[in-house]
């Protein structure tokens, strides 16, 4: 057979199609390794691949696509990454003679996932898969269904550590063509081929005309050869089975545009078949291609240097918000400042939400914070009361945002929300799992950590989407991080809590503090942070809440003397004393901190409206015996 890099030079070369939602529409299951098939049925897998060879393929890949310990280790397999792959590729052999080239098929690890694999893991992973392939003699590595830039490089780095033999990168991205990690994909060719790639393209993601679109933007071919495996169109789900809709004959119409726009090898992706492949052969069976070299030569780009455009443009948006009100990170500089925690209701009547809120404005607070289905039970919608309460009130909503309830698409589109509202602070938390809430069938997402939505929050500043796409105007998010300072080992707390401070926090609020010692603790273990710190007091209503709370609520505990003074107390009384010991909390906190978190417990706040009153007359007292001293 023809050298490969010369076979693409002369020619379009057409890939083969689908294995995994192949085998599925064969009859086999979904949620269970495929590529352990190349063990346990490696007779099946060989069938699919004589079925694309017969199709018309000349080039197939090896049935590894999660075939690294990562993936592998979800179906105990991580112990069997060499075998899976050297078998892939015997199998991938023995179908193919010498009538197709086989290509090593690696697959992303993060899958578009803000994953928490570290490049260290991604390199050790790359490395067991790749050198496995290559021990059995592939003809290419595939890299395919990528979605940053920055996976791909480590992934083709390793390649070039272990082997010179021809490396395809394909990502799979939308019709904006950016990768999730912001490089236009002009850019990410370009680095890449200064990385030693040789073949670039699209696989996944989309169908033909989503990938045409983005090949269209690279404003005619290249000089180097593009790959592009579509999908067969969107998935529809229909009787409990995934259907595609793209035709064979569609696929096959498709493939004269794609080679005019310098594409080389052309296959298939999800829900494509053999039929689809046969017809994609037929059209290109007489299809003569352009010479590579009269292509247009990518530009030289360094990483570095797309990143300072990046950011340079990033400061060219605005969105012309008024900015003369000041923040409370700049209030609190200048004095006490107050939040006051005002949970949305159970129910629909917002009757007394707004009744407190209204009493909480007229008292003087600074921030009315609203969380995000606490303690994962079902609450109103705080984006809608806190617009409510912004609106109609003139009070500052500070928002919770979990990671729990949303997956990137909808944190992004609520925050996207938030800004049209002029909602501009938040609180980021990572949620409790809805196990433990009262809908514990509901699923818990966390698609994001803690650290990763501030950073992503912080993103949209710049004028940048989730996904890497540039907005057209940044947005202005004044961001808060959770802080819990009731644990047995307060420095590591703090060493977590600098992590999210790299993060882009620009403030933190803590879990409620019982204990004056522990608030003088605080102030001495975080002296060394430039950033606010809200001190969190919430006043008990009994003795019984006292107690449930020390017993039995996450993050927090009550010293052994507050649970004494409290315990036994119930109704007005058991409120009464809870305020009293607030008091004294304040008395320590305002002395160390100028932030302050009240939280209200059971709607009760009233007893917040008097804690607001005695921080007024005490910040007061304070200033009048500086005025005098």
């Amino acid at each position: 057979m023809l050298d490969l890099r010369k076979a693409w030079d002369n020619n379009v070369l057409v890939g083969d199609g689908a294995m995994g939602t192949y085998l599925y529409q064969l009859g086999f299951p979904v949620g269970i390794s495929f590529e352990e098939f190349n063990l346990l049925r490696p007779e099946v897998i060989g069938d699919v691949h004589r079925h694309y060879i017969e199709a018309g393929a000349q080039l197939i890949e090896t049935n590894t696509f999660s075939a690294n310990s990562y993936k592998l280790s979800k179906f105990g397999l991580e112990s069997k990454v060499d075998e899976i792959n050297r078998a892939a590729v015997r199998i991938a052999r023995k179908a193919a003679g010498n009538r197709a080239y086989i290509a090593g098929a690696v697959g992303s690890i993060r899958g578009g996932k803000r994953s928490d694999v570290s490049v260290r893991e991604l390199d050790m992973f790359f490395e067991e898969q790749i050198s496995a392939l290559l021990t059995e003699g592939v003809d290419a590595i595939l890299f395919e269904t990528f979605y940053d830039l920055e996976e791909m490089r480590i992934a083709l780095g390793r390649a070039r550590k272990l082997t010179d033999i021809p490396a395809i990168c394909q990502f799979a991205v939308d019709q904006v063509g950016r990768t999730l990690d912001g490089y236009s994909i002009q850019d990410a060719f370009g680095i890449l081929r200064q990385d030693g790639a040789d073949v670039f393209g699209f696989n996944c993601h989309s169908g033909p005309k989503g990938i045409m679109s983005v090949m269209k933007k690279l404003d005619g071919p290249l000089d180097i050869p593009l790959s592009v495996y579509p999908n067969a169109g969107l998935a529809d789900y229909v009787d409990g089975e995934y259907i595609y809709g793209a035709t064979p004959n569609y696929f096959g119409e498709c493939a004269l545009p794609f080679a005019d726009l310098g594409a080389r090898l052309i296959g298939g992706c999800c829900g494509t078949t053999p039929e689809h492949i046969a017809s994609i052969a037929r059209t290109l069976q007489k299809y003569v291609p352009t010479p590579l070299s009269e292509g247009r030569e990518l530009p030289q780009v360094q990483a570095s240097v797309v990143l300072a455009e990046r950011g340079q443009q990033a400061e060219k948006v605005s969105n012309g918000r008024d900015t003369d009100v000041p923040s409370i990170v700049e209030t609190v500089k200048e004095r006490h400042t107050v939040i006051v925690e005002l949970d949305p209701p159970r129910d629909l009547d917002i009757t007394k939400f707004m009744k407190g809120a209204a009493a909480l404005k007229e008292a003087g607070v600074d921030a009315l914070t609203l969380a995000d289905n606490s303690l994962a039970v079902t609450r109103m919608s705080n984006m809608a009361l806190g617009h409510l309460v912004q609106s109609q009130l003139g009070i500052r909503p500070l928002i919770h945002i979990a990671c729990r309830d949303r997956n990137l698409i909808g944190t992004q589109s609520h925050m996207m929300g938030f800004d049209a509202l002029g909602i501009d602070h938040v609180l980021a938390v990572t949620g409790d799992p809805a196990r433990f809430g009262d809908l514990p069938g509901a699923s818990s997402v966390y698609d994001l950590t803690s650290f990763e939505i501030i950073r992503m929050i912080k993103q949209l500043n710049e004028g940048i989407g989730f996904s890497g796409k540039p907005l057209k105007q940044k947005a202005k998010f004044v961001v808060g991080a959770a802080f819990n300072p009731n644990v047995k080992y307060l420095h590591k707390a703090v060493e977590r809590l600098e992590k999210k401070i790299a993060s882009g926090a620009d403030y933190i609020m803590t879990q409620p503090v019982y204990d004056p010692a522990l608030i003088v603790e605080i102030k001495k273990a975080t002296a060394h942070l430039d950033i606010p710190i809200f001190i969190g007091i919430m006043p008990l209503a009994s003795g019984k809440n006292a107690e449930y709370l020390h017993n039995e609520v996450p993050g927090i505990q009550l010293p052994e003397n507050v649970r004494k003074r409290i315990e036994g107390l119930q109704g007005a009384e058991g409120r009464e004393m809870g305020v009293e010991i607030a008091k004294e909390l304040l008395d320590t906190a305002m002395e160390h901190f100028n932030g302050i978190y009240l939280m209200t417990p059971f709607m009760f706040y009233e007893m917040n409206v008097a804690l607001m009153n005695y921080v007024t007359e005490k910040s007061k007292r304070n200033v009048s015996h500086l005025s005098h001293s």
